[in-house]
């Protein structure tokens, strides 16, 4: 942490900034982008992420560190890896290595980061990106570098990073997947140094829709079954040509410590969220087995307009921690996602409504209920209305609805008048994606903060993250119905306390 941070991180309104997120991660000040590193080590969730320190845009790339213990609530630490002679510190992951494979612990065992080194070819200009490791010996506080690095190259790629490591029991040796373009590919080493081409995956597959970034790959149980699938994920980078920008899509299929195999069809294309922030996210490698889940976190923002948000000292935040599963469903098996059960901690005096028909549009009942960080719990029965949902953050002339369009079965976020929308023309918008009712009903998980709304739908079937940027004053929030009724089932409304004080 330079000085200039410390001055930063000891000011007394520190974190209530405008749209500083209130239980969010952010950076205590400057840039962030994707998050790396994401291991548990004794006790201790680490979140390691892109830092410029010296900047609120992107520049040269460190890690940044964090630390929590409930996933929740975030310590932040001293800067982690910092650029060296081999080049910038490019996005990667870390590993628990348990038994000493690397040799760096004396017999005992330690972390280990795997990422990427990026600079260019001397004299040639042409970007070089090498994957390199280091290793810690004190709990992530401090890291030294291999004198080894890079342990990997490969000078047929211009994208050659964003290295996920994990174990792979079934044939005792460490698996790396890495982005490479238009696909990803497979090494298998014994001691994280020396790395083995085993196969590639994703020229034909999935959506191309961008440079593919940031894989992970991981096994997850099927619910209510005796099976197993391997899950990929790959992020997509930004291409002008597309107004959704940069995204984050996933494959379903085996894996057999060498080769992934895609159960769907090559055009098949599985989004995990269906927002337009939420972006590089991986998982958390080695929770203890009995923690049992496999949780999620990814960059909120979107490289269409991530160095102009309208914020100052810092910029970015993560979206929530979520629990990853896996759901058979009419079209297939696919990914359930809801956000970690440590949020209820956060939660301050509980409203209940239960069985009110929803007949105007905005209905009085909610004039009492208002707020800038809250979470609601909703369940709607279909009746005659042709739409309905809520408005919040909403003032004279700022709004962001979350709604559900019944005739085309469809969910959306329409943040077009949310706030500030002026610095990007593609920020303003409306999205859509398709959820079918069950049972005639249609339930929302919806976290609020003060520059975010994060929708979870049937249960973690459908996932939308949006940033937003409203004025301070707008609080206001209402429910609608729009051509008839709906009943809203049940509701309950929950302020949420700050995470950071």
């Amino acid at each position: 942490m330079n000085p200039k941070e410390n001055e930063l991180h000891n000011l007394e309104e520190y974190y209530t900034e405008a749209f500083r997120p209130q239980f969010h991660f952010s950076p205590h000040a400057y840039w962030m982008n994707d998050p790396n590193g994401m291991v548990y080590f004794e006790g201790e969730y680490h979140l390691f992420y892109q830092y410029h320190p010296f900047d609120i845009i992107w520049g040269p790339m460190h890690w940044g560190h964090a630390v929590s213990h409930d996933l929740i609530h975030w310590e932040h630490l001293p800067t982690a890896l910092f650029p060296d002679k081999n080049g910038m510190i490019f996005s990667g992951s870390a590993v628990v290595d348990h038994h000493d494979s690397s040799g760096f612990f004396k017999g005992g065992s330690g972390l280990v980061a795997i990422f990427t080194h990026a600079d260019q070819y001397p004299g040639s200009g042409r970007p070089r990106q090498r994957q390199s490791i280091a290793f810690s010996v004190d709990r992530g506080r401090t890291w030294h570098m291999y004198e080894g690095n890079p342990v990997l190259s490969d000078e047929k790629y211009l994208d050659f990073r964003d290295p996920k490591v994990f174990w792979h029991e079934e044939t005792n040796k460490w698996i790396m997947i890495l982005a490479a373009g238009d696909h990803v590919r497979l090494y298998t080493s014994s001691n994280l140094k020396s790395w083995e081409f085993a196969s590639s995956f994703g020229v034909d597959a999935g959506s191309h829709k961008g440079v593919w970034e940031c894989p992970d790959l991981f096994k997850l149980p099927v619910a209510h079954s005796h099976d197993d699938k391997w899950v990929m994920i790959v992020s997509i980078g930004e291409d002008p040509a597309y107004p959704e920008g940069s995204r984050t899509q996933y494959f379903i299929g085996d894996f057999d410590g060498s080769t992934f195999r895609n159960e769907n069809p090559n055009e098949t294309v599985l989004w995990l969220d269906y927002g337009r922030d939420n972006y590089a996210g991986v998982t958390w490698s080695d929770l203890p087995a009995e923690d049992g889940r496999r949780i999620f976190i990814g960059w909120m923002s979107n490289w269409k307009y991530a160095n102009n948000t309208p914020t100052n000292r810092w910029r970015s935040a993560m979206t929530l921690p979520r629990e990853l599963k896996l759901k058979n469903t009419t079209k297939g098996v696919r990914l359930i996602q809801t956000p970690v059960a440590e949020l209820s901690h956060l939660r301050e005096e509980e409203m209940k409504l239960n069985d009110v028909i929803i007949h105007q549009s905005p209905d009085p009942i909610f004039s009492e209920i208002n707020g800038k960080s809250f979470e609601i719990i909703a369940e709607f029965e279909l009746d005659s209305a042709s739409a309905f949902g809520f408005s919040l953050r909403k003032s004279k002339n700022e709004k962001t609805v979350i709604g559900y369009d019944v005739g085309k079965q469809e969910l959306f976020i329409d943040r077009i008048n949310s706030g500030d929308t002026s610095f990007n023309p593609y920020f303003p918008c409306k999205h859509t994606a398709t959820l079918k009712p069950k049972q005639s009903r249609i339930k929302l998980h919806i976290f609020v903060d003060w520059s975010s709304v994060e929708v979870f739908a049937n249960n973690g079937e459908l996932a939308m993250t949006d940033l937003i940027f409203p004025n301070d004053t707008s609080e206001g929030l209402e429910v609608f119905a729009l051509d008839g009724n709906v009943t809203l089932v049940s509701l309950q409304f929950y302020p949420l306390k700050s995470s950071w004080r």
